[in-house]
């Protein structure tokens, strides 16, 4: 096997809190990556970096009453201390704020600048009379203007994905102070990656860079129409690098995040001898992104174009991935399930987190739960049970004679585990360490049953069958040994352990594939303790925050107006409610009806080729430009209906009152067309 040259990262950890258990998801799954090609004989390097600029760094600054640096350096220090107790590993961790990031900034514009990418014009800007500056799109909240879903962000929506300015939400208020924000004017620089559309097009949906579902979201969301100038500017005073050729204007943290990669591969470069651009100019190199789906548009779009203008490594793959919940519902400080990492480590050990996230974990961007019940019983019943448990019950009768000096019959075993490595190597590589510890499992069971058929513990009891025990331990050991390969991604400390016990240390994948044979055994000790669900119960209870419900004025008022105006109707059985096939439908056309004051003419996809056409009375309510890609819900059964202009095949479902207060329902990211609501 050729070794490849390997870039990866992780998003870059943003300097204005703690690590919690919702980040260790991506953390632990890019380390576990990582592990697995270096253990494969690749040069593979983990990079990352705290992001470090931003307003909210400057206010937390203010509220502390000390400096920016002083922030980002305490944070930088928690966030380092929380990764290595989780044992995961960087081969360097930098930071946005330095030297390094800077110089590179200045490269990467100026290829923007000298091919014309970069454009000038004033922005209307929402701007607090109170705070006395301008919001950033992560200090306003409002209502979407696309979907009307409530407490969004100013830049993007989380339930139907839309990207917008800030000022185009509805009702917002500034998060610092509570203020109606004002609209107010200032120069701003815009990046036109229009002109990267057929280019990015290309690379989103060839090549294999996204999973699929990743592609089919850009092209249905952005790349069916002109992608909108980047804002990549903001005026001080904000906390980040001043652009050279724009004094009184920083550069916007999406710009220097992503850059932030490079600047700490030119970090660990220079301190081990090394060119960075044989990293990032290189085309025999691949470069891996590890990120949430929350951020999939600046690195799938906005990153992607930076990189080709300045003539960089393109990303050989992003990998993304989808939230954490526990207990079937998001984290929550009342609840105690909101965990940071330094909390965690107090009350349970760092290997059961990343076997259980490891076990969960698949390719694709579906959310992760985490179930404390189930928690403990995989844990107890895998790692405990079913891996530790081999040489606990076997080591100790060995320790004085070692290994056998032959491998003795197991009937296979050892053979058939080395056969499935490939297949294990697979799921590895592909991210779905699902099925990697499914099959992983598997072997342990089949060893598990060797141990629990020639019952050792029964062999020693008669010294005549000293050879027959030797033999026996040393299979068990030597599979023992084949499954710490397996999961030396994910539990390098227990592979460590394992390499001790047979002073032989576990360096590389092809160790899996030949037993050890007359190797003495150091003693055995100890190497896990099943979890108790009393230090599950009580990490809970000391990550509980006391949140008071206090009245929040921006808070939506929920009156009795509607229901008054519309009274509840009368009750159905659920077989008059199983009658109607409600499903998620993607909007593919949309036009006005010029004859009709009312309706608009949708084309809807169920899912493959089956489609509808459905006049919906939404006109005076929605642009149909903006329907486009959107994902709606329809009753799918309703029977066609003639109407002037053609056969509705179909109906949207909405609520309001009608007229312009109409209001689509729109499905959660993750739904796809042709899903039958329930």
């Amino acid at each position: 096997m050729t070794p490849r040259r390997i870039l990866v990262t992780a998003a870059l950890p943003y300097a204005n809190g703690h690590i919690h258990i919702g980040h260790l998801v991506e953390y632990i799954q890019t380390d576990i990556w990582v592990r697995f090609q270096k253990l494969r004989g690749h040069n593979c390097r983990f990079f990352c970096a705290d992001d470090t600029h931003g307003t909210a760094i400057t206010n937390r600054a203010r509220l502390e009453k000390r400096s920016e640096e002083a922030v980002i350096a305490d944070m930088r220090e928690a966030h380092v201390q929380d990764f290595a107790g989780f044992q995961i590993y960087f081969d360097n961790y930098g930071s946005t704020n330095s030297p390094e990031n800077r110089e590179l900034c200045h490269l990467v514009w100026k290829s923007l600048r000298e091919d014309g990418y970069v454009v000038e014009r004033e922005v209307t800007q929402l701007f607090d009379p109170e705070a006395k500056q301008f919001l950033a799109d992560r200090f306003v909240k409002g209502t979407c203007p696309k979907c009307r879903s409530t407490d969004q962000y100013g830049d993007s929506c989380d339930k139907c994905g839309s990207t917008y300015s800030a000022t185009d939400l509805i009702d917002p208020v500034s998060t610092l102070s509570g203020a109606k924000p004002e609209i107010r004017s200032a120069s701003h620089l815009f990046v036109q990656i229009e002109r990267l559309h057929e280019f990015l097009e290309e690379w989103t949906q060839s090549g294999g860079h996204l999973q699929t579902e990743v592609a089919n979201y850009l092209k249905g969301h952005f790349l069916g129409e002109p992608l909108r100038d980047w804002d990549i500017s903001r005026p001080q005073p904000y906390f980040g690098f001043e652009i050279p050729d724009s004094p009184g204007n920083c550069w916007y943290v999406w710009f220097d995040a992503p850059i932030g990669y490079i600047a700490s591969t030119r970090e660990w470069c220079e301190k081990n001898g090394q060119n960075w651009e044989d990293w990032w100019r290189n085309p025999a190199g691949e470069v891996h992104h590890f990120i949430g789906k929350d951020i999939t548009y600046f690195h799938t779009l906005f990153w992607p174009a930076m990189l080709k203008v300045a003539k960089l490594n393109l990303p050989t793959k992003v990998h993304i991935h989808g939230f954490l919940n526990v207990g079937g519902e998001k984290m929550s400080k009342s609840k105690g399930t909101f965990i940071r990492a330094g909390e965690y480590l107090k009350f349970l050990d760092p290997a059961a987190l990343r076997y259980y996230f490891a076990s969960k974990q698949g390719p694709r961007l579906d959310d992760l739960d985490l179930n404390f019940d189930e928690f403990v019983a995989k844990v107890n019943s895998d790692l405990v049970g079913k891996f530790v448990n081999l040489p606990s019950r076997t080591a100790r009768f060995i320790e004085q004679v070692g290994l056998s000096a032959v491998y003795p019959d197991d009937g296979g075993l050892f053979a058939q585990a080395a056969k499935d490595g490939e297949a294990i190597a697979e799921f590895y590589e592909d991210c779905d360490y699902s099925n990697a510890m499914r099959l992983i499992m598997e072997i342990a069971d089949r060893a598990n049953k060797f141990v629990e058929d020639r019952a050792p513990w029964s062999l020693k009891k008669d010294p005549a069958k000293a050879g027959e025990l030797q033999d026996v331990c040393s299979v068990a050991v030597n599979l023992f040994r084949q499954l710490a390969v397996y999961l030396a991604p994910v539990l390098p400390k227990l592979a460590e352990q394992a390499g001790k016990l047979l002073n032989t240390p576990i360096v590389r994948w092809e160790d899996a594939q030949a037993p050890l044979v007359g190797t003495p055994l150091n003693k055995f000790e100890h190497l896990m303790q099943r979890i108790d669900p009393k230090n599950v119960a009580a990490l809970v209870e000391a990550s509980k925050e006391d949140l008071a419900p206090t009245k929040d004025p921006n808070a939506p008022a929920d009156g009795p107006e509607a229901l008054q105006a519309e009274p509840l109707s009368a009750p159905c059985t659920i077989d008059d409610f199983a009658k109607v096939d409600l499903r998620v439908a993607r909007v593919l056309t949309a036009e006005a009806i010029p004859e009709s004051d009312k309706l608009l003419k949708l084309t809807v996809s169920l899912g493959g080729s089956e489609k509808r056409t459905v006049f919906a009375g939404i006109k005076s309510a929605y642009d149909p430009a903006t329907l486009v890609g959107r994902l709606v819900v329809v009753v799918a059964n309703l029977a066609p209906r003639k109407m002037r202009f053609g056969t509705s095949e179909g109906m949207v479902v909405a609520a309001g009152p009608g007229g312009k207060d109409v209001f689509l329902l729109t499905p959660d990211s993750g739904a796809v067309p042709g899903q039958r609501l329930h």
